[in-house]
């Protein structure tokens, strides 16, 4: 909203008298309403900027609530998995065996026995 001239408003008013018949004229009284018109216009300034202040306070808020709501209602994103590479044929066979080399055989290692039912070990 735009801003009231101090003076404005005691136009306004002395306009609107002077068409209803009463022609404000310099004096006291006149003086008092002119003061009277420019607290009220100080005062209708100083609202419309504590209600931009409070509007835009509000929509702050409004607007971290809006994305904490967001944040604890938005569907989890599901975990993201390695995709499979397509095997070739290369990669499907094993490697080629070297002839050369033979396979070494592997030790066992000998499995302990139990004891014998008569004897007793200590």
């Amino acid at each position: 909203m735009k801003k009231i001239d101090k003076d404005e408003l005691f136009e306004h008013v002395s306009q609107f008298l002077k068409i209803k018949g009463v022609e404000l004229q310099e004096g006291s009284y006149t003086r008092t309403i002119q003061k009277g018109c420019q607290v009220l216009a100080d005062t209708v300034n100083l609202s419309q900027q504590a209600m931009e202040r409070a509007k835009s306070g509000i929509e702050r808020k409004l607007d971290q609530a809006r994305q904490v709501i967001h944040e604890k209602t938005a569907p989890r994103k599901p975990p993201v998995q390695p995709q499979p590479q397509p095997q070739t044929q290369a990669q499907s066979e094993p490697p080629p065996a070297d002839k050369t080399e033979t396979p070494k055989p592997v030790a066992r290692k000998r499995r302990a026995t139990k004891s014998k039912p008569g004897k007793r070990t200590k």
